[in-house]
């Protein structure tokens, strides 16, 4: 799951999500301080959204990375941060824990509301992998 939500989202996302057209590296090569663009397909109401990386720990599955710019942010938030780590479970599979925390714009106030869309957004690419990684299981081996 590691591999493939993480280090290789860029060559599978766009594949599997017809929304996202590109992903890209415009600062560093995918370690701890590179910015990732995300590219939306046109007419959708997104069109890119940047993520820094902050932390990328290959031997524990841990990967941390802030929203820093898009039109995903919504504006009221200075930034996003996502710390997410993966382990893996007795029955098989893995649990992916992933702390959110959003910080807001000074004079702005954040009401749970306001984050649905983002979990649920989050929940479709994970669910999406995750399928993908069912049907193909020797994909990431």
């Amino acid at each position: 799951m590691f591999k493939a939500l993480i280090l290789d989202a860029p060559n599978l996302f766009p594949k599997l999500m017809p929304a996202i057209k590109s992903i890209q590296f415009v600062e560093g090569n995918g370690g701890p301080g590179s910015i990732q663009k995300i590219t939306i397909v046109e007419g959708d109401s997104i069109k890119y959204v940047k993520h820094r990386i902050d932390a990328i720990d290959k031997e524990n599955l841990i990967y941390n990375y802030a929203v820093i710019e898009g039109d995903a942010k919504p504006e009221m938030l200075e930034l996003v941060s996502h710390e997410v780590k993966i382990e893996p479970s007795k029955e098989g599979g893995c649990k992916i824990k992933n702390v959110s925390k959003y910080y807001p714009k000074k004079g702005f106030e954040i009401k749970e509301e306001d984050l649905k869309d983002a979990r649920e957004e989050a929940l479709v690419i994970l669910k999406v992998v995750d399928a993908y990684l069912v049907a193909n299981p020797k994909a990431y081996a």
